[in-house]
């Protein structure tokens, strides 16, 4: 499979391609498309957080568990929404506490988060696909050997990145990922259920840019607006 993503990320991977489980991996979703499955996101937005930022860009990793599954919500970046899409209530949890932590204003109808992936926050899902109306439904098919080694690779080749892991799914990346080289941070989902078990006032957002300005890099705008 000739997997159309930026020149980075290929070489870095390129041998994952030729793995049996990422080859049984598309042979399944062809399987799927042919039998009129609906999947999102679009097969041409399958690795659109590696297309928007590319390996030697990655300052931040927000680590997702799979996409959204409704119609039109999927854009394969974890927590966004496409334009014209009402933000999910996490992703507003989210702006809240980007809020209370910064001080900035945040939309409450515009959720797409492209602004941070072009400035270096990497919008990865540990699944890239999901089945329309069925959360977590790609979550055995060979995505998170995928994906785990996205982020082993990450840790391994690159110095002084964050990684944001919310939620117990997110938490049990922490194995992958040397903490002597790396930020790492770690709250509760944002998710309504849980947000107010410590997301709310976790202040990850001003401790992301504490960070990288320690380390001599430029902070993220965290602030979006609609565009």
């Amino acid at each position: 499979m000739d997997v159309k993503i930026k020149s980075g990320w290929k070489q870095l991977l390129k041998n994952e391609f030729t793995q049996d489980y990422f080859i049984q991996l598309v042979e399944l979703l062809h399987v799927e498309q042919e039998s009129k499955g609906i999947i999102y996101p679009p097969g041409s937005l399958i690795f659109n957080a590696f297309n928007k930022t590319d390996f030697d860009q990655v300052k931040v990793v927000i680590l997702g568990q799979d996409p959204y599954h409704g119609a039109g919500e999927a854009h394969g970046l974890s927590f966004s929404v496409p334009k014209g899409i009402k933000p999910p209530p996490s992703l507003l949890n989210i702006y809240k506490e980007i809020e209370a932590d910064l001080g900035v204003k945040m939309p409450r109808n515009y959720g797409n988060l492209e602004a941070w992936a072009k400035q270096g926050v990497f919008l990865l899902n540990a699944a890239l696909t999901v089945k329309a109306n069925l959360a977590n439904s790609h979550a055995g098919i060979g995505w998170h050997n995928f994906t785990n080694k996205v982020i082993q690779k990450l840790s391994e080749n690159k110095e002084h990145l964050v990684f944001i892991l919310w939620g117990n799914f997110a938490k049990e990346k922490l194995k992958l990922i040397d903490t002597t080289k790396h930020l790492v941070l770690l709250a509760p989902h944002p998710s309504p259920l849980s947000a107010h078990k410590g997301f709310l006032g976790c202040k990850h957002f001003s401790k992301t840019n504490e960070y990288l300005m320690k380390n001599r890099l430029d902070p993220i705008d965290w602030q979006i607006t609609e565009s």
